[in-house]
């Protein structure tokens, strides 16, 4: 019995499908295409009352990114 049960959880996972390989990247068509790599975030700025500015205008201080 339980070689019987050894060779039932052997066999489950052998036949399980492995996750090591990450999904490829498809267009709208469906077709494989290479992946993108993720879009980098704007600077963000502050002016000196606190609000979020563009950074092109005078005074704009960078904020650090946690």
């Amino acid at each position: 019995m339980i070689r019987f049960l050894s060779a039932l959880a052997a066999t489950g996972l052998i036949a399980s499908a492995a996750p090591a390989s990450p999904k490829p990247c498809r267009d709208a068509q469906g077709r494989v295409v290479p992946c993108t790599q993720p879009k980098k975030t704007a600077a963000r700025c502050k002016d000196d009352k606190g609000r979020f500015v563009a950074c092109d205008k005078p005074g704009a201080r960078s904020i650090p990114k946690s």
